[in-house]
Parts: C-alpha cells; structure tokens; sequence
C-alpha cells in the first residue's frame, strides 16, 4: 500500500492501515448516496453534496449487501421496536414476503462495524428510512415511525458519529 503503515491490534485480531487517503478523516456513506444501485429496488438515492463531504473521503459501504443480500430484493421491516431491539434479539427484521432476514441484517452491520474499526473511521453519513441506516425513521407496516435502524443503532452505540440524511 503506498502511504500507508500496517499495524496488528492483539486485543482484537484486528489490522489497521493509516496513510494516504486516510489522513484526511475518511467517512463511512451508505453505498446509495453515492450513487450505487444497491437500494432494495436496485436504484439509488444519490446526493451530490455527500460526495463533497468537505473534502473527506466517502467509503461507501452497503450494509444489506454486506450482509449477503441480493439488489434488487424484497423491501424488508424491523417487526418491533427497532434496530436495539433487533440486536437485543427480542425483534426481527422480516421481508415483505414473510421471510425472516434479521441475520443478514446483522451480519451486514457487523460488517460495517468492523470495517471502521479496522480503518479508525468514526464518522458515517447513513440513509434514513432504511431497516438498516435509517437514524431518525424506519418503516413498519408501510407507514414511517420513529427509530434506528439496525446498523445505525450498531455504529451509535459503537460511539461512531451519524449524520442522517434522506
């Protein structure tokens, strides 16, 4: 890697880079916002001015497709509560099928989680009204209600700061 340094952190197995790029405070973005089709319709939900990010670079990271989840897929709702509760494991995130996705929620948010601690990114912009980075709302039963989303509620709770944008 040019720039960068390798260190091993024994206390969790994991590698951190530094250098380069990451000198100017990298952010962790929902993949959509910059203009992935990663959004359960397979579309995204770009915005021009998270790209700019005052001269931070974005990381785009899908946590659904982190997770294991295809695009386009089944729009998915946290069942109750929301994404503490789902990390609790007193809800369940269950598509608009039936099927049960919690795991692949988990696994996404997880994944999320670990790729900022291996890099020492603390900050991340997330897309609200999402099962997994809505910050503000999430839907349950089509309708928009208070509540964090699985990954979002992870980072916070993790000390990582959200910005949450629409």
């Amino acid at each position: 890697m040019q720039g960068g340094v390798r260190s091993f952190n024994r206390d969790n197995n994991q590698r951190r880079v530094t250098g380069g790029l990451l000198n100017r405070d990298p952010v962790i973005v929902s993949a959509c916002l910059v203009g992935v089709n990663c959004r359960y319709d397979g579309g995204s939900a770009f915005r021009e001015d998270v790209l700019e990010l005052q001269g931070r670079p974005p990381i785009p990271l899908c946590p659904e497709q982190l997770g294991g989840l295809p695009t386009p897929r089944v729009p998915a709702e946290i069942s109750e509560g929301g994404g503490r509760d789902v990390l609790r494991g007193t809800a369940h995130v269950e598509d608009l099928n039936g099927m049960d996705v919690t795991e692949r929620f988990l696994n996404g948010a997880y994944e999320v989680l670990k790729i900022m601690r291996l890099f020492d990114i603390r900050k991340a912009v997330l897309k609200d009204k999402s099962p997994s980075c809505g910050g503000k709302q999430i839907y349950r039963k089509g309708r928009l209600i208070e509540g964090m989303g699985v990954t979002a509620f992870l980072l916070n709770s993790a000390g990582i700061k959200i910005k949450v944008v629409e």
